[in-house]
Formats: structure tokens, C-alpha cells, sequence
């Protein structure tokens, strides 16, 4: 797998919430998603909430397959969520019938609650990308790896209103066999991808388009961004990809479990 952008691209963004609106909670998607509810304090008179359970391991090996099936494809969108294009790749995933697993860097998920609120309401799932998107980090103590992964994971739950990653994405494939096994426990799934679009580069759609009908043979996985720049490439290609993915007789699924 080929790896994307600098290292540390990420680590500067901060972490700020402001003036963001939280859309309405829609408790029973995230609770069915995710397997648990938030914690948070009670408001006056309603009862607390139980305590969440613990999430349940997972397999540390990294995954690429569909739980759709043998002719299915695993849409999935990195690096957000971005106020300007998660938007309007949710609307064309919403218009196509499609779900899709969002890969989110924490800090970004921690600016935009209400973003990620959407991505769960509308049935998609999360997955943890990390705190800074350091695709060095394999190259890092263990200790500095826990942090990427636990704080993101922290900052993502918490954005959701209490809905987990299901997945761990390494920036730009920089998984080690600590980082697996410490996402797998934590009940994340290390999650890879088989046809890398490239739209990172930004090359234009219609590359971005050549790019995916020629790998799409490789395995089900396919890798998109929503951030980290101007990604109106990004969704002029899933404009076509996504009716054209249909027409040749593919379903959409999530990366198995």
C-alpha cells in the first residue's frame, strides 16, 4: 500500500469546536452501529446512562475484504471530516444508495461533531486515523503509537456522541505488529485497501476514474479523501464512479469484522 502525504501533516490542526451545531442525536443508528451507548453526565431528571461495556477484540490482521461478498466494494473516505467536502461526498453517497466507512483524524473529528454526527446517522461507519496522520509512525515507540491511536479514538467517540471506530486505519499503511494488536483490543479492526484512487495527488477526475476501473481488480477496498485539501476531484469522481460501480453489477458493503 502506498503511502500518503507528509509526516505530520495533520499535527497541526487544532482541535477547536467553534460555533459548530450538533445535529439531533439519532441514539438507535449509533447504538446498532457501535454496540454501546455514550457516557457524559445526565440532564436534571433523566437518568444516567449505563456505563459503556467494553469493546469487544477483533482480529489484528489487516483486512481488505467486503462483507458484501464476492462482487462487492468497500467504499472508504480519509482524513476527514472536512466542513467543505464531507458534505457533499455524504450527499452523493446518500443519492446513490451507498455506505462507506469514514476514516477520520481525530483533532478533525473533534472540530466538526456535527459532521460526524452525520456520517452515523446516515449509517456509514468510523474508523480512527489517528491524531496527526503520521505516516512515520511505524518508525515510532510504541508508546507514541498508543497515543495516536487511543487519543484519536477518544476524540472520535466523543464527536459521535458515543459511537466507536469499528476500524484503524495507520496513516499511509504505516501499521506495525504493536499498533494491530493494540487497535484490534480496543475492538478496531486494522483495515488496509486494495485500489488506491491517487485522488490525493489530484490529478484530475478523469484519472482518478482511469485509476479505479484498472486496480478495481486488485480486491474490494477502495481508498478516497475528503480532506487534506481541495477534493472537488474527489467528488467529480465518485459522481461517475458511483452509478458506473453499479451498472457493472457491484454491491456496496463494509470491510468485514
Amino acid at each position: 500500500m502506498a503511502r500518503h502525504g507528509g509526516r505530520g501533516w495533520y499535527g497541526r490542526v487544532i482541535a477547536a469546536a467553534v460555533g459548530v451545531t450538533a445535529v439531533a442525536a439519532v441514539t438507535s443508528v449509533w447504538s446498532a452501529q457501535a454496540g454501546q451507548s455514550g457516557g457524559g453526565p445526565a440532564a436534571p431528571g433523566v437518568s444516567a446512562r449505563p456505563a459503556a461495556p467494553k469493546a469487544t477484540p477483533v482480529s489484528p490482521s489487516i483486512v481488505h475484504a467486503s462483507d458484501g461478498g464476492a462482487h462487492a466494494v468497500n467504499i472508504t473516505i480519509d482524513d476527514g471530516p472536512d466542513p467543505v467536502w464531507t458534505p457533499r461526498v455524504l450527499e452523493l453517497l446518500r443519492d446513490n444508495g451507498v455506505k462507506a466507512t469514514f476514516c477520520m483524524v481525530g483533532p478533525q473529528a473533534e472540530a466538526h461533531p456535527d459532521l460526524v454526527r452525520q456520517v452515523v446517522a446516515a449509517g456509514h461507519r468510523l474508523c480512527d486515523h489517528t491524531v496527526s496522520h503520521d505516516t512515520g509512525m511505524d518508525h515510532a515507540s510504541e508508546s507514541y503509537q498508543a497515543r495516536q491511536i487511543l487519543d484519536a479514538e477518544r476524540q472520535i467517540t466523543k464527536a459521535s456522541g458515543g459511537v466507536r471506530p469499528m476500524y484503524y486505519r495507520a496513516p499511509g499503511g504505516a501499521f506495525t505488529p504493536y499498533s494491530r494488536k493494540l487497535a484490534a483490543s480496543h475492538g478496531m479492526r486494522p483495515l488496509g485497501w486494495n485500489v488506491d484512487s491517487k485522488d490525493f495527488e489530484r490529478p484530475g477526475s478523469e484519472a482518478i476514474i482511469a485509476t479505479v476501473k484498472r486496480e478495481l481488480a486488485n480486491g474490494p477496498t477502495i481508498l478516497f479523501h475528503d480532506a487534506g485539501g481541495d477534493r472537488s476531484q474527489t467528488v467529480a469522481a465518485l459522481r461517475t464512479l458511483l452509478p458506473w460501480l453499479k451498472e457493472q453489477g457491484y454491491s456496496f458493503g463494509f470491510p468485514v469484522r
